[in-house]
């Protein structure tokens, strides 16, 4: 039976044993200078090659053992007991492959009209974050849980009360009753490097406390699992997941990740997998972010959300060569939330967000967990760039409205706006160049796809294959800017598309029957055959 931890410590005393005999080898052949070479023998002080990568080996199990023996008793395991509904919200299947359900009701149909189903009963695990018993999980474990019991290592078994629970970042604290507990130690994820060893503990009912081992595959990891897993709100759903290849298996969930000096540096939450078991890729949740959220969640109840008021993207090579960016990072800002501090402070459209407080920010998922990283009325410095040109902007932050469509960071969701128009002859613009058609936006069209009043170009239809089509922009929406120009009719679009040639770039400015701009920069492609 493969073991990947025993693999990676083969692995390990493979690489020793190879680095020890390259060195012996060296010497041989006079690489290396005499005393030096004569300084590194006599330390070893070992006859063969092979045994100078036992050491390494032996220092590396070591970490483990401590590690585990010092982090396991401060993890739990989590059952959680909750009415089941017909035709009640459905976990994305990711969340569910670490959060089995053992009579699964759910998923299997039944009636209609709310009917009561026997319970749900499902496992997670949690790791104690304070000696008076409050306990860190993901949001998924413990959701509309009505009972919850938490089993410590030395096999007692306690009722949790729900502290807070935070779906648009799966974070939960629940609290436990009954003297002092052992306490896992915080590290921090900012300083988490790629590459790093790491630890993944969980204590699933079915199995007991487990450890398995594997580095940071990568960070910054957007899955879009949380938004798709939220009721509402899920365009304030925040994904910067720490990627690992350590494995996390079914019931793990909640369980930290821990590295070489024993600090939680995350929350197992999700794994990337066809069958529902650990395939390589493990995701946590970074305990900056989560740190963060379960401070609000045990002071108020509820999170305090940061906002700047923004709308943004993620930064294509399109837009790095539009606005002379020196890298392709960082983060676009479309449109603004109404009495939005970043406006008022003198952000623009256009402008793109590579850094808070001097931090650097590659992606929207960086930005939104820099931005939570701090609380309303608290003022950061934005570092943009804007045509080029770098500049840094204070804004203060507000607290973020949940009922608001553009959030701190959140990312334009293009869609298509209804079912395409029907008018008798649509006015076709560069099909072979933006795979669309438009038309002027009548006040049939206006009706059909929501506007509130006509006027302008509107998009009719949309080759999904196309440059406009693959970027998710299709039938409904409204091109109000092109190159900077004012579309007003659909011969100035038209006149505009077929300057272009093949490699030109096209800056578009979209709207959607809400009022929510978005910016497209595209190249324009050779016809498609």
């Amino acid at each position: 039976m493969f073991d990947p931890v025993r693999a990676k410590v083969r692995l390990v005393a493979f690489t020793g044993a190879a680095f020890a005999g390259g060195v012996l080898l060296a010497s041989g052949m006079g690489w290396t200078a005499g005393s030096q070479a004569a300084t590194l023998f006599q330390a070893s002080a070992a006859p063969s090659p092979s045994s100078s990568a036992v050491q390494p080996v032996a220092d590396l199990s070591q970490a483990f053992i401590s590690i585990s023996e010092s982090v396991t008793p401060a993890v739990v395991s989590i059952e959680a007991e909750r009415t089941a509904r017909s035709g009640s919200r459905q976990v994305p299947q990711e969340l569910r492959e670490l959060f089995p359900f053992f009579d699964g009701p759910q998923g299997q149909g039944g009636g209609g009209g709310g009917r009561q189903l026997p319970p749900e009963e499902s496992g997670g695990s949690g790791f104690l974050i304070s000696a008076d018993g409050y306990i860190m999980t993901n949001n998924h474990v413990v959701e509309r849980a009505s009972k919850i019991d938490v089993i410590l290592q030395d096999n007692r078994r306690l009722t949790a009360k729900l502290v807070g629970a935070d779906p648009l970042t799966d974070v939960a604290v629940i609290k436990v009753e009954g003297g002092r507990f052992p306490v896992t130690r915080m590290g921090s994820s900012e300083g988490a490097r790629i590459g790093e060893w790491v630890l993944a503990i969980g204590n699933p009912l079915e199995l007991g406390t487990t450890v398995t081992s594997g580095i940071i595959s990568a960070k910054g990891r957007a899955l879009g699992i949380i938004g798709r897993s939220a009721e509402e709100n899920s365009q304030w759903a925040i994904e910067d997941f720490i990627q690992t290849d350590a494995a996390i298996n079914p019931g793990n969930s909640g369980g930290p990740l821990v590295n070489l000096r024993g600090e939680v540096i995350g929350i197992n939450s999700v794994i990337a997998s066809r069958t529902g078991f650990y395939s390589g890729y493990g995701f946590a949740i970074p305990i900056d972010l989560a740190r963060r959220i379960g401070d609000d969640l045990i002071r108020y109840g509820r999170v305090r959300r940061a906002a700047l008021g923004v709308s943004v993207r993620p930064i294509s090579p399109e837009d790095a060569e539009q606005y002379r960016l020196p890298r392709i990072t960082g983060v676009l800002v479309q449109d603004f939330e109404n009495d939005s501090p970043a406006e008022r402070a003198g952000i623009r459209s256009g402008d793109v967000i590579v850094s808070v407080n001097g931090q650097e920010v590659a992606g929207v998922g960086e930005l939104q967990r820099r931005v939570t990283g701090y609380r309303p009325g608290e003022t950061v410095t934005l570092g943009v760039i804007r045509n080029g040109q770098p500049r840094d902007v204070r804004v203060p932050l507000m607290e973020a409205s949940l009922a608001s469509q553009a959030s701190a960071a959140s990312t334009t969701q293009p869609g298509r706006g209804g079912t395409p128009a029907r008018p008798a002859e649509p006015a076709s613009v560069s099909a072979d160049k933006l795979g669309i058609q438009v038309a002027p936006l009548t006040a049939q069209l206006a009706q059909q796809y929501e506007y509130r009043q006509p006027g302008g170009v509107v998009i009719t239809g949309a080759d999904r294959y196309g440059p406009m089509g693959r970027r998710g922009f299709g039938a409904g929406w409204k091109i109000s800017q092109a190159d900077g120009q004012q579309i007003s009719d659909v011969r100035t679009l038209q006149r505009i598309v077929e300057s272009k040639k093949t490699g030109d770039l096209l800056s578009l400015v979209m709207e959607n029957p809400t009022g929510q701009r978005s910016i497209l920069n595209l190249r324009i492609e050779p016809p498609r055959q």
